[in-house]
């Protein structure tokens, strides 16, 4: 079987090459890292201290990421640091020598850490069932774990604008939940926090700059990845024939995520909420954030 390895044509550009004093390499760069900005202090993403992990799986999501802090880092009043990490979680054919060879190019301190966990999550598998929510599960615990061991006070996933819109869809299909993905999370276990920096980033426009940086991307090496009659890449279709059709829906639907309107909703605890707010404060404040 043939390694899934999109080599793009011409060598990466380096990020920081001939960038004294500092100037973005293009207005899609500069396009990125404000909304970065803006997603890290809407959110309060990133502290005065802080020791990021970066979460590099070879797709273009990520590489983006990576840079888009790095080039964050050089302009931001408060200093942290970032470390890179890919997990090589066993599934055939995942090469990630270029990976490496990309991070070492461009001087970034990184990881390379093999946890070979696929043959575990196939094991567990029923018939019809893939793989993505029980992958997820185990490399989300094996990045916890390798926080703690590597003394990171943040976990910077690539998730970005259509995957946080597309998860909203998603469990209103399929779960029943009004939730989308937060771009900040503090996790469960009590020891780390998870932040999305690209939350404001739409997919185009990290496919555009991973073909201007010319990024070495690695497919994931699982067979299930990606698949059309997956639920989410479904609702990915759909959301594309909508947007052809009525450009600028995505972010009118990004829009509505920052601007919830809880009174409207039949959820009965947050319900009671707005009641005691409106019984501590005047009926008419309440009403003043309802469209009717």
């Amino acid at each position: 079987m043939l390694v899934h390895i999109h080599k793009p044509p011409g060598p990466p550009r380096p990020l920081l090459a001939g960038r004294e004093p500092f100037r973005f390499a293009s207005k899609l760069e500069r396009d990125i890292v404000r909304k970065v900005g803006e997603a890290v202090g809407d959110f309060g993403m990133i502290a005065d201290g802080d020791r990021i992990m970066v979460c590099v799986s070879g797709g273009k999501d990520s590489y983006v990421l990576l840079d888009a802090l790095r080039l964050l880092q050089r302009r931001s009043p408060v200093g942290f640091d970032l470390i890179a990490v890919n997990v090589d979680q066993g599934w055939p054919n995942y090469d990630t020598r270029a990976i490496e060879a990309h991070l070492v190019a461009e001087g970034m301190p990184h990881r390379m850490a093999v946890a070979t966990y696929a043959q575990l999550v196939e094991d567990k598998l029923r018939p019809g069932q893939t793989p993505c929510v029980l992958c997820s599960r185990f490399r989300r615990a094996y990045l916890y774990d390798l926080a703690a061991e590597l003394g990171v006070t943040k976990i910077a996933l690539g998730h970005h604008m259509d995957d946080l819109i597309e998860t909203l869809l998603l469990n209103l299909f399929f779960s029943g939940r009004l939730a989308a993905m937060p771009p900040v999370l503090a996790a469960s276990d009590g020891r780390n926090v998870v932040i999305r920096p690209l939350a404001y980033v739409a997919e185009e426009e990290t496919r555009a700059y991973a073909a201007e940086r010319r990024y070495p991307i690695v497919r994931c090496g699982c067979l299930s990845c990606g698949l059309p009659d997956q639920k989410r890449q479904v609702v990915k279709r759909m959301l594309g024939d909508i947007e052809a059709g009525h450009p600028g829906v995505k972010r009118q639907m990004l829009a509505a995520l920052k601007n919830v309107q809880a009174s409207h909703l039949l959820d009965t605890d947050l319900w009671a909420q707005v009641r005691a707010y409106a019984a501590g404060n005047s009926v008419a404040a309440v009403e003043s954030r309802e469209d009717v």
